[in-house]
């Protein structure tokens, strides 16, 4: 400690305050050791208690949703709340974590309610979807299962998750497209599953050469016969439209919500096959020219 002594000294202070000062860095360095091993056992704590919790958050979750799907609560209402619960219990998790450390969790609430300006000005895009969240689950415009097209950016697909943020739809080809709650709870959409059944209309074109009578008579006995098609609702065989080149013809009917992209596919192809067996020709653009001689 002489070094010490000599560098003190060199300040003119006194040995009184010297050896003040000598004493509080011996009693530092002789409380560090102490100090580092209840810091190492408060980190471990720390993660036994983090592991701990977490294990608990996910029992709990567990446990909410199975007694939600019990009480037949529907599958976006249990995820919706699944997710809710999650962030704040980790948010509780969080805090009491930091406690462990000496943070007081008061005094945290007190410094985010100072600043609940700028937080509520960064959270609002957040707040909007929650806000949107809970109108999907109160107003009920569609639920997981549903196809939707939503108009403001066109996205369409099957509702396959509604999070407290988010919901996320798969289309056709396999893609999960996430869209903001707040933008689906503010814009125009269509269900298009909405009800159990659906109006299908296929248009096909046949020539003007051809026997309106005879091309109707066909298509309506395939609507007849097809298993799908709902025999207590409205089917139809009109004239559509008197196209350039084809008179146009609109099969109407209805099919169950589930059987609708079958029965469109098979009506499709029994009226091509059909057509062709009675000699109804389909006709295809074409352009005639005239060539004048001089």
């Amino acid at each position: 400690m002489s070094f010490l002594y000599e560098i003190l000294a060199a300040d003119n202070i006194s040995p009184e305050d010297v050896e003040k000062e000598i004493g509080i860095i011996k009693q530092y360095l002789e409380e560090l050791p102490q100090k580092a091993l209840n810091l190492g056992v408060r980190i471990l704590l720390a993660v036994v208690f983090l592991f701990i919790g977490v294990s608990l958050i996910k029992i709990i979750r567990r446990i909410v949703k199975k007694s939600l799907k019990r009480a037949g609560a529907d599958v976006g209402v249990v995820q919706f709340l699944d997710s809710f619960i999650k962030v704040g219990l980790y948010i509780i998790l969080g805090f009491m974590v930091a406690g462990g450390f000496g943070l007081d969790a008061a005094s945290v609430v007190a410094v985010v309610g100072s600043a609940g300006v700028a937080v509520g000005l960064a959270l609002q895009g957040s707040l909007s979807n929650f806000a949107g969240g809970v109108l999907i689950l109160l107003l009920k415009p569609f639920k997981v299962g549903d196809y939707i097209k939503e108009d403001s950016q066109g996205n369409e697909g099957t509702v396959t998750e509604i999070q407290m943020f988010y919901t996320k739809l798969l289309t056709f080809d396999g893609k999960t497209v996430v869209l903001p709650n707040g933008t689906l709870a503010n814009t125009s959409l269509v269900n298009v599953t909405a009800a159990n059944f659906r109006r299908l209309d296929v248009t096909v074109g046949i020539s003007y050469d051809s026997d309106i009578k005879k091309a109707k008579a066909v298509l309506t006995r395939l609507i007849n016969e097809n298993p799908l098609v709902l025999p207590d609702k409205d089917k139809v065989v009109v004239v559509d439209d008197l196209a350039d080149s084809s008179v146009v013809l609109a099969v109407k009917c209805h099919v169950k919500t589930e059987d609708y992209w079958t029965l469109r596919g098979e009506l499709l192809e029994n009226i091509k096959l059909c057509f062709d067996e009675e000699g109804i020709m389909i006709p295809y653009p074409q352009l005639d020219v005239h060539m004048e001689k001089e």
